[in-house]
């Protein structure tokens, strides 16, 4: 019998948001036996950023997306920007 694939868990924290007109839609989940959060950004051209880190939490998560907009704004998520990495 093969294993069945483990559920994906969504965080509630995972939403759209819009900001200096720039819209995302902001994926935060795990796998349901992984501790571990993942965090992904979509654009509305379907362009993803996910970060290569996993989080502890989902707040972990969302913490970092927003540190980044903080930092670098909504604009790094468009496909025609200039990417510079995060300051840590």
């Amino acid at each position: 019998m093969a294993e069945r694939e483990p559920n994906l868990i969504t965080s509630s924290l995972s939403r759209e948001v819009s900001r200096d007109g720039v819209t995302v839609r902001v994926e935060i989940y795990r796998l349901e036996d992984s501790p571990g959060w993942s965090l992904e950004v979509v654009n509305d051209k379907g362009t993803s950023m996910v970060w290569d880190e996993q989080f502890e939490t989902d707040d972990g998560a969302d913490a970092a997306f927003l540190e980044t907009v903080a930092a670098d704004g909504m604009i790094v998520f468009l496909d025609s920007a200039t990417v510079i990495p995060s300051r840590r």
